[in-house]
């Protein structure tokens, strides 16, 4: 395509210099001969006055030789025989008799080729006794074309000028729409190959620029598009976990033998596959959109009341004591009842599969006005790093956990401008903390410091743990 630009600007700037060059050039030439002749007439015309006087060869040598033309022997005149006088001839004739005779005859300029090169411009002029003598002027080539060939060379550096520099503007211009094509092109190639970052710069012509825009919107939306199929993999995966963890310990408490045994090591051998199942969705997995929990929202007091009907029954085989507090008045949240659920399984789940049986915890709900606060805490042994266990994912290094059940809460809580906080509970264990804000708003330091002033000035309390009620 640049090369075509090329072709076509060098093409049509040739043809419009030769179209103004070829007629100016001889616009030139023409106007160097006028010049040129008009001068031989101006010259002739200064021996006129004296023919018109007298026609005596010693008078006309004289005056011939006086002027300019006479002088450098490129004038001639020609006076027709007078009565008994012969005629008389002036200065070497270069047209010859019949050009003369017939100037003569016509009674008007003409000119005449020289064999020597140049012409001859040969003038009438009437004389006193009424005959017409012709005043002869040699007009050399080199005066014709004076500054012709200057002419020429000047319009032809010009049109070169002009050809070399639109060939260049349009090589500029083709580069302009070129790079940006390529840039797009190899760009969607990239995107074609799996290279789901690839991006184009947004520049060039206005049209390519609206390509450019065209193409990262839909890099973003394929990218966007995938992150929430893996997103969808992984937690639906995740939530499997619930029924595997049930499996899991009514397995343990079928005792010995060889079925007991067999069934033991089927479960855990699901729980393998089903974590191999979401590390797999979660390569290279992009950040999923906020808003994941929107929705019409929910009771958080009933669907509290209702998973903990469910984990109850878990706990009491295991011998551990619940406590619930917070859930005998309802409590709405932007939030759906199935994320909500989702949340509430990853979390006591985490209790279940990460503490000891026999290991006491409790979930409690807090109305802030502005925002609901989820607690669940235990009495075991802790997490060493928060801040770890709050990373999205597993590497590996984490045996048994997949590190989904944590960010399934974060992206509850930050749907709707909350967040996690992990700690040390009032039991001795782990606290879990999940903020959901009723009004949008998220929980940095800004926003806390506004929500003071405008309570005047005063911190707000921060609402008991489960182990004070």
């Amino acid at each position: 395509m640049r090369w075509a630009l090329v072709k076509v600007c060098l093409a049509v700037t040739a043809m419009v210099v030769v179209a103004f060059a070829v007629p100016l050039g001889l616009v030139v030439q023409e106007m160097a001969s006028d010049r040129a002749f008009s001068n031989a007439e101006r010259q002739a015309a200064t021996i006129g006055p004296t023919l018109s006087i007298t026609t005596d060869p010693v008078q006309l040598r004289k005056a011939v030789e006086s002027t300019q033309m006479g002088a450098a022997r490129r004038m001639a005149v020609h006076v027709p025989p007078i009565g008994d006088s012969p005629a008389v001839d002036i200065g070497t004739g270069w047209a010859g008799e019949h050009a003369v005779a017939q100037t003569r005859r016509i009674g008007r300029a003409t000119t005449a080729s020289v064999a020597g090169g140049g012409s001859a411009l040969l003038q009438p002029t009437a004389l006193g006794s009424g005959d017409i003598a012709v005043v002869e002027i040699h007009v050399p080539e080199s005066e014709v074309s004076n500054g012709v060939a200057t002419a020429w060379v000047v319009l032809a550096g010009v049109g070169l000028a002009l050809i070399v520099g639109s060939v260049a503007v349009a090589d500029r211009l083709g580069a302009r729409l070129v790079r940006p094509a390529e840039r797009l092109a190899d760009a969607a190639h990239q995107l074609g190959e799996g290279r789901l970052g690839a991006r184009v710069p947004e520049d060039g012509p206005k049209e390519l620029r609206s390509a450019a825009v065209a193409f990262n919107s839909m890099a973003d939306q394929v990218m966007e598009l995938l992150a929430n199929e893996r997103e969808l993999a992984a937690d639906l995966s995740h939530r499997l976990r619930t029924p595997l963890t049930v499996l899991r310990l009514n397995a343990a408490s079928l005792g010995d033998g060889p079925a007991a045994e067999q069934t033991r090591s089927a479960v855990e051998q699901l729980e393998r596959e089903v974590d191999t199942i979401i590390r797999t969705a979660r390569e290279q997995r992009a950040p999923a959109a906020p808003g994941a929990g929107g929705g019409a929202g929910c009771d958080a007091s009933e669907v509290i009341r209702d998973r903990m009907g469910f984990w109850s029954a878990l706990a009491e085989d295991e011998g551990r004591e619940v406590r619930l507090a917070g859930v005998d008045r309802t409590v709405r949240i932007p939030v759906a009842r199935p994320e909500l659920a989702a949340a509430l399984d990853a979390m006591l789940g985490n209790v279940f599969r990460h503490t000891p049986e026999g290991t006491p915890f409790a979930v409690d709900v807090h109305d802030a006005g502005d925002a609901v606060i989820v607690l669940v805490s235990d009495a075991g042994p802790g997490i060493a790093d928060p801040d770890a266990a709050l990373r999205r994912g597993n590497d590996g290094g984490r045996t048994g956990s997949t590190g989904l059940g944590l960010d399934i809460v974060r992206r509850v809580a930050e749907s709707t401008g909350g967040d996690v906080r992990l700690g040390r509970s009032m039991l001795g264990g782990t606290e879990v903390r999940v903020w959901i804000a009723l009004d949008g708003r998220g929980r940095g330091d800004g926003d806390r410091r506004s929500r003071r002033k405008r309570r005047g000035g005063r911190p707000r309390p921060r609402p008991p743990a489960p182990a004070d009620r």
